[in-house]
């Protein structure tokens, strides 16, 4: 028998690498993130518990790392949605819906994901994570933005502000694509809240967290 080339070789450790991502987002979603284990991810993954340690460092990295992925596949899925467009204004309305509507689906994923990277050396550049941040930077550049290297940093930091207010507990949020009251029901339990239904882009897109205003890319 001979044996596998490079490249077969490089898709099993990709297809490992994402089931431990995705059984991640899974156990963390369903059991918070201090009651989810490395083995636990491995176990659900179907992998071995050696192979989280060969790709990631620690169970931060691992959940981080997972949450930029979910992040990535979410908005990628939002903007190729039907219709397609190539309406720069509407692509970044589907953006900022696409990320804020996690916080509002995934509220125990997304609070752990916030306090991660708000700790020390908390934030990590990763694969998924620069997968994510070269889609939003596209996203502004066919916004229309002069300087997508300025603007991107601006609509990044925006944001992380909307979804930390989303996620606050008892905190009313102003996100028009969350509802008034996205983070009640969640504080205490730490349970999923239920899905809304999404509203229009134009609402996101006018509303108080529009993050660029219509015309030029703010400042």
């Amino acid at each position: 028998m001979s044996p596998r080339s490079a490249s077969v070789n490089e898709e099993l450790r990709r297809r490992s690498r994402e089931r431990l991502l995705q059984a991640a987002v899974e156990l963390v979603s369903e059991r918070g993130y201090e009651a989810t284990t490395l083995g636990d991810i491995a176990d659900r993954a179907g992998s071995a518990r050696g192979l989280v340690s060969y790709y990631f460092p620690g169970k931060r990295q691992l959940v981080q790392s997972a949450v930029h992925r979910l992040m990535h596949r979410t908005l990628q899925e939002a903007l190729d949605r039907e219709p397609r467009t190539e309406d720069g204004r509407e692509r970044m309305a589907r953006a900022i819906d696409a990320i804020l509507g996690l916080a509002r689906d995934q509220p125990v994923l997304m609070r752990q994901h916030m306090a991660g990277i708000l700790q020390a050396e908390g934030f990590m550049q990763c694969p998924e994570q620069r997968r994510l941040a070269e889609l939003l930077r596209e996203t502004v550049a066919r916004r229309g933005s002069p300087d997508a290297a300025t603007d991107y940093p601006m609509l990044r930091a925006l944001l992380m502000g909307a979804v930390y207010a989303a996620l606050v507990p008892g905190l009313r949020c102003p996100c028009p694509c969350c509802g008034p009251s996205c983070s009640s029901g969640t504080a205490s339990t730490g349970r999923q809240a239920p899905r809304r239904p999404r509203r229009g882009r134009r609402d996101v897109r006018h509303g108080s967290v529009a993050l660029f205003r219509d015309g030029e890319p703010s400042r």
